[in-house]
Order: structure tokens, then C-alpha cells, then sequence
């Protein structure tokens, strides 16, 4: 390439080397044949480096020849530039800032204290790579230059890549500030500190320290009060600095997020693609660095649909290599903090990549490394000083989405064989085995876990248990999958049998259809007829109580009916009975209802077992009900009340308080159905406090509203009111169509 030639010569005569037309060019490289064709012609600017990268790629240079072309575009740039002496400069902004109103706002609030002599005066702002520390802080002292007329001053510290030294950060900020060469050399290091502390607190400066690698960088740059602002930016929290206020940044909220897209590439462009540009915020993470860049991308490769870019990045594989425009790539910004990690905490990053969840704790990093929470826990908050790890709130970390693809991408990098699959099956062992022992708080001969049990986490109550099994869920359902996946049958049956009454106190969770239908292939897979009929009740139940797909729990019930006379097991024949009688119900079929229910308490008192029977008399007293013989079914409840009182009752624990809540409620409809409203009001907030004390938020929802139509009939509308008013306050704990009518029978009360 002659120096000498235009950028726009260079280029056609390397695209007819090629033999490419302008539309193939465009094609390869993504940058629009309009645009190509003004280059060629001289028509437009000197094009942006990302642009030649892109037309580069398009046309297949090396190296060389790709350095080449870049260098006749600086050639053709304009040598105009601003001297800048050392590295306190004015500051600068970025003219597409999009979001971040709350954390300006502060930052406008920390100005104005500052300003009135405040006693904070210097603020960390931190965060992971890529989140927009620096672009906040430079945003922010271009908005208060105003309120500093003695000065805004940016210097560039290099933390993560060659350190700036202290005492020649000092020097530079000092010769901003107007201190003479002879004064400086005077001083040493100490007095330099001294002296720039003494400026800042006379004066009204701002000074943004972007870029510390750690506290003793910036610990002599800092003022001990006075009306100037020092913002610091970090990748680290920078713990050890006493008397600061600290901003820690994250990912963009979703409107931000796409607000910044919109604002680089247009409105119009965005908006005819709003979908799709929705799709690159969220594949981005929502992460400044990663939008700006996927923004760029499609800038240059104005040839290009949103959708494509969407297509590029939906691949996990190749989405961090795909966030990079030019020089600007997300994983280099990784890479600067990743090196600075000890070989333990490094270690620890690859390995939290391969937690299923959206966040974690300790006992998941102590799980992975097979070490005690206390060591993980350290390892841990290391990365968290790294900004490589987030601090979501008391005891859970949370690994952004694009850090979790960079770290399993070095995982893959540095891992012996087989140490990846020994690590996931020590989370999942783990995952699954506390999930067992939760679970078992709930179900009867289990309860407390066994003296010998040692887990890495607290499950000595039953609410422990509940808290576990429920904050964990993200991650011990992904473990299940992926034991189901592997074939590790037993494993799988163990898990969902441990379910069996928690499931209960969780209804609307979502997942328990797929719980249980993955616990039936397992136990389908071993030939247990016990465990198939047990997972196939539970699915029955799931189906129907969580899914109303009362046809098929039907299907599912028979099937365990089956199963469980192969199994000669009279709980899982009567439990079968019970739940086809409940889709029956659902269903309002009453013939079969009465069939069934009638079966399973025949069953039951024939064999001489109850296990079951306090839920078939239940289901029986509820069909008589239906059928006008409210006075029968009340006879039948008093029957399981007294059965559940009796001191040799074989059922108890958590099953009996259940057992005793819903029949309790049962009795309240009874007594309804008689027009005997004082004892069914009475029955209903019994029942209600049982449930309320148990946990179970769909049971109890039903009875506040049962209590409130029984209020309403006896003319105690205040209190019915009342009533009503704690069903809705259950809020999604509470099944959609007592929300319902709970609102319509408020709206028809008389205002009050």
C-alpha cells in the first residue's frame, strides 16, 4: 500500500484484488454498500478504526496487510489533537449517557453536602468490569463542574493494568493544581500527600481517582475533610478506607438498558426492531461495556438486522467473542482482574461457573472446592474485592452473566480431565442430599435430620428447612434434572419422595409437575412398583392441584392404583383412590367422587390401616355434602377430628396439624350448608389460624374467605371486611380465584 494514496483508492484496489463486488464486501463485513461506496469515492469522512477492523475481516487481510490499511486511515485523520499534561486532565463526558438517575441523584446530593463543608468528601464508586464506573464518574463531574470553581481534575490510575505510582499521581494532581516545580522539590512523598491534602480542603475541587487498583493507591490522595469531592472508581469495594461513602454499581436496570441501545443506534432503527433490541440487552447482561459494544457493532454494520446480532449472541459459546468491537473487547476487560487473583480464588471463579442458580452462598463455593463455608467464604469475598463477584445481599453472591461465561470459558482452559464433572457432581451431591434431609422435616418417622448428618448448612428447625428448600429451589430442581439426565434413578426417587408433604406448603411454585413426572421415569427405570406408584399419586396431585389437568391425574391415579396392588402397599392403593376422587370433584362428577372415596375409606378400615383414611372420610364428607346430606358429612368430620385427638392416633407431627386444619375447614362448610352460621364462622377462623401457623398460604386464603362470606350472612361486616382485606394482603400465595372473590365481595360491602 503506497502512503501516499487515498484511504478510498486503498480500499477499492483491495476489493478488486479480491474480486468482491460492493454488495459481497458488505455482506462479509457487515458495513452497508452506501457506505463503501462514499469511502471509494471520497465522498465521506475518514471512516472510525471499528469500521476498517470490519472491512478488514470483509476482506480476508492478515495482520500485516490489516495494520497497513489502518495506518493510511491515521495518515488521512487530521493531526489536530489536545495536549494533555500528564494525567490530571479536564474532565470529559460521554455525550450518549443513558440511566443511572438514582446514582447521579446521590451523587448531586453528595456535591451539595460537600460543597457546605459536609463530612464526607470522598465517595468509592464500585462495581464489576464493564458496568460504567468510570463513564458515571466522568458524567458526574461534567454535571457539577459549576459547583467546583476551583477545579475539576480527572487522573487515570491504570489499577488493573500497570499501576499508576502514588507519588507520581500526587505530583501530576499538584502541578494541576498550580504548585510550583521549586515548591515540589522540597517536599517528599510525605509532605507532597500533606500538601495536596491541605489544597483540597481549601479549596472547591472535584477530582475523579478513576481506576484504583487498591486502598494504599489512593489512601495519600484523599482529603481528611473541606469543600472539595474526590469520586474514586474501583473494581473493588476498597473495604479498607475509613470515613468514605460508598455507590456500588451493577448491571442496567431493562429500560436503561435498552434506552442506551436506542440512543446509539437510533431511534428509528431501534424502534422498527424493538424486540430484538430488547433480546441484545438482555444477552448483553445489560452490562454499559457489553451494550456499547454490541451498539457499535451494529453502527458499523449498518447491513445488519438487529435480529442478527441476536442470532450471534444467543450462542453461549461464541457471545463473549462476539462482544468485541475493534480494540474494545468485554473479555479483555475480564482478563485485567482475573490476573490479579490468586490461583485460589481464580480456581474458585472457574467453578462457581457452574452453579445453575441466579445466585449463591458459601456452601455452594465450599460444595464445588470440597472445603469447609469458612475457607470458601474467604476465597469468595476475594473475588468480591476483585469486582469479580457480587455481594448480593446477607450471605448470597450473585456471578453476572457474562463473568459466568468468561469464567467457565477458563474453566475449560484449565481443567484435567474429568476435574469439571467431579466438581458438578459434588454440587449436585450436595444439592440433592440437603434438599433430602429438608424435605424430610415435613414428613412423618423423619422429621429432624440424624444425629449423624453434617451439612454445610443450619437445618435445625423446620422453618430452616422451608427457607432452604425455597431460596435453593433455582438450583437443587437444576441438580434433579441433571441426576435424571445422567440416570442416577435412585438419587432421583429419594428427592421427590423427601417432597411428599412440603410440597403442600408450596403450591404455586410452578415445578412440582415436572418434579414428580421425573421421579416416575426413575422409579419406571428401576422396576420399583412401590416408588412408581408413590411418584405417580404425586404427580396425580401435582397435575391436579397445580396444573388443573384433571383428566390426566385421573390417567396418572390409576396408573399408580396399579402399581401399588403389584406393590401390595394399601397407603398407595387408598392414596390413588383419594386423588382420581379429587380430579373427579374438580370435575364435578359426584358419582365417581362418592366411588372412590368411598373405596379408599373401605379399603383403609378393612385392612386395618389409616394412614390414608383421615383424607378419604375427609374427600367422602365433602361428597355427601355436595349431594345434600350436610349433616352425614358433618358426622363423618367429627369422626376425623376425634380420630386425630385420640392420644394413640397413628398419624402426627406435621401431617396430623394439616390433616386436622383441612378437615376443620371442612366442618365450617358443613355447618354453612346447615345455615348454622355461628359455629361454621367459628369452625373457618379455627381452621384459618391453623393454616396461618403451619404455612399454608393457599388453605388459608380459602378459609378467610369462607370466614368472610359466614361474617357477612350473620351481619358482621366489619369484621368480614377485615377478613377479606388479609386474603388479598396473601397476595400470589393465594390462589387466583379467592383473590377474586374476595375483592367482589368487598366491592358489594357498604363503605365503611
Amino acid at each position: 500500500m503506497d502512503g501516499d494514496e487515498s484511504f478510498g483508492a486503498v480500499l477499492r484496489g483491495l476489493r478488486q484484488r479480491g474480486r468482491l463486488t460492493m454488495e459481497e464486501l458488505a455482506e462479509a463485513s457487515g458495513v452497508s454498500v452506501r457506505a463503501i461506496g462514499d469511502m471509494e469515492r471520497g465522498r465521506s469522512r475518514v471512516p472510525q478504526r471499528r469500521t476498517v477492523v470490519a472491512l478488514a475481516e470483509g476482506l480476508g487481510l492478515t495482520g500485516v496487510e490489516q495494520e497497513a490499511l489502518l495506518a493510511t486511515v491515521r495518515a488521512a485523520r487530521s493531526t489536530r489533537a489536545v495536549a494533555v499534561a500528564g494525567t490530571a486532565v479536564p474532565h470529559r463526558s460521554v455525550g450518549d449517557f443513558t440511566g443511572r438517575e438514582p446514582e447521579l441523584a446521590l451523587l448531586r446530593e453528595v456535591a451539595e453536602r460537600a460543597r457546605a463543608g459536609g463530612e464526607v468528601s470522598v465517595w468509592v464508586v464500585s462495581g464489576p468490569p464493564g458496568c460504567g464506573k468510570t463513564t458515571l464518574a466522568l458524567k458526574a463531574a461534567a454535571d457539577l463542574a459549576a459547583e467546583f470553581p476551583d477545579g475539576c481534575f480527572v487522573v487515570d490510575l491504570h489499577g488493573v493494568d500497570g499501576p499508576v505510582d502514588t507519588d507520581e499521581a500526587l505530583l501530576k494532581l499538584l502541578k494541576a493544581l498550580g504548585v510550583s516545580d521549586r515548591r515540589l522539590a522540597k517536599e517528599d512523598p510525605q509532605g507532597r500527600a500533606g500538601l495536596l491534602r491541605a489544597l483540597l480542603g481549601d479549596r472547591r475541587c472535584l477530582v475523579v481517582l478513576d481506576n484504583a487498583r487498591d486502598e494504599g493507591q489512593v489512601r495519600a490522595l484523599l482529603p481528611a475533610g473541606g469543600r472539595s469531592l474526590v469520586l474514586v472508581t474501583s473494581r473493588r469495594p476498597l473495604t479498607g478506607l475509613e470515613d468514605v461513602g460508598r455507590l456500588t454499581l451493577s448491571e442496567m436496570a431493562q429500560d436503561e438498558a435498552v434506552g442506551l441501545l436506542r440512543r446509539i443506534l437510533g431511534e428509528e432503527r431501534a424502534d422498527a426492531e424493538a424486540a430484538a433490541v430488547a433480546q441484545v440487552a438482555e444477552l448483553c447482561g445489560r452490562l454499559p461495556l457489553a451494550l456499547r459494544v454490541a451498539g457499535n457493532w451494529l453502527t458499523v454494520r449498518s447491513g445488519w438486522t438487529v435480529d442478527h446480532l441476536v442470532r450471534r449472541l444467543a450462542d453461549e459459546e461464541r457471545r463473549l467473542g462476539a462482544l468485541a468491537a475493534g480494540d474494545v473487547r468485554v473479555e479483555a476487560a475480564f482478563e485485567l482482574s482475573y490476573r490479579q487473583l490468586t490461583g485460589q480464588a481464580a480456581r474458585m471463579l472457574q467453578l462457581l461457573s457452574l452453579v445453575p442458580g441466579p445466585d449463591m452462598t458459601a456452601a455452594y463455593g465450599a460444595a464445588l472446592t470440597a472445603t469447609d463455608v469458612f475457607e470458601a467464604e474467604d476465597v469468595m469475598e476475594e473475588l468480591v474485592e476483585a469486582g469479580l463477584l457480587q455481594a448480593a445481599f446477607t450471605g448470597r453472591y450473585q456471578l453476572h452473566d457474562l463473568l459466568r461465561l468468561f469464567a467457565r470459558a477458563r474453566l475449560s482452559r484449565a481443567e484435567e480431565p474429568g476435574e469439571r464433572e467431579a466438581a458438578e457432581g459434588r454440587l449436585r451431591t450436595w444439592l440433592l442430599e440437603t434438599a433430602v434431609v429438608a424435605g424430610r422435616w415435613y414428613k412423618p418417622m423423619y422429621e429432624a435430620p440424624p444425629p449423624s448428618w453434617q451439612g454445610l448448612v443450619s437445618l435445625e428447625s423446620a422453618e430452616e428447612a422451608r427457607v432452604w428448600l425455597q431460596s435453593e429451589a433455582p438450583s437443587w430442581l437444576a441438580a434433579l434434572r441433571g441426576a435424571a439426565r445422567r440416570g442416577e434413578h435412585t438419587r432421583v426417587v429419594e428427592t421427590a419422595h423427601a417432597m411428599e408433604w412440603f410440597c403442600d406448603l408450596w403450591v404455586h411454585w410452578g415445578h412440582w409437575p415436572e418434579v414428580f413426572h421425573l421421579a416416575a421415569e426413575a422409579a419406571t427405570a428401576l422396576d420399583d412398583p412401590y416408588m412408581r406408584a408413590f411418584h405417580l399419586n404425586c404427580h396425580a396431585w401435582a397435575l391436579t392441584t397445580c396444573e388443573r389437568r384433571h383428566r390426566e391425574a385421573i390417567e396418572r391415579a390409576d396408573e399408580a392404583l396399579e402399581h401399588a396392588r403389584r406393590a401390595q402397599d394399601v397407603h398407595q392403593q387408598a392414596s390413588a383412590l383419594v386423588l382420581a376422587a379429587s380430579a373427579y370433584r374438580e370435575l364435578g362428577d359426584l358419582q365417581s367422587l362418592v366411588e372412590r372415596t368411598r373405596a379408599a375409606v373401605d379399603l383403609s378400615e378393612s385392612a386395618g390401616y389409616y394412614g390414608v383414611w383421615p383424607q378419604a372420610m375427609r374427600q367422602y364428607g365433602g361428597a355427601l355434602r355436595l349431594l345434600g346430606r350436610a349433616e352425614e358429612a358433618l358426622t363423618h368430620h367429627q369422626r376425623v377430628i376425634a380420630f386425630l385427638d385420640a392420644p394413640n392416633c397413628p398419624v402426627s407431627g406435621h401431617v396430623a396439624d394439616v390433616l386436622r386444619a383441612h378437615t376443620t375447614q371442612a366442618l365450617g362448610l358443613d355447618c354453612a350448608a346447615l345455615g348454622r352460621w355461628r359455629e361454621a364462622a367459628d369452625h373457618f377462623r379455627s381452621a384459618q389460624v391453623q393454616s396461618s401457623r403451619i404455612g399454608i398460604a393457599h388453605r388459608e386464603a380459602e378459609q378467610l374467605l369462607h370466614l368472610g362470606e359466614a361474617l357477612i350472612e350473620l351481619g358482621e361486616t366489619e369484621e368480614a371486611r377485615y377478613c377479606l382485606r388479609q386474603l388479598l394482603a396473601l397476595g400470589e400465595a393465594a390462589d387466583g380465584k379467592e383473590l377474586k372473590a374476595a375483592q367482589k365481595l368487598l366491592d358489594t360491602l357498604p363503605a365503611g
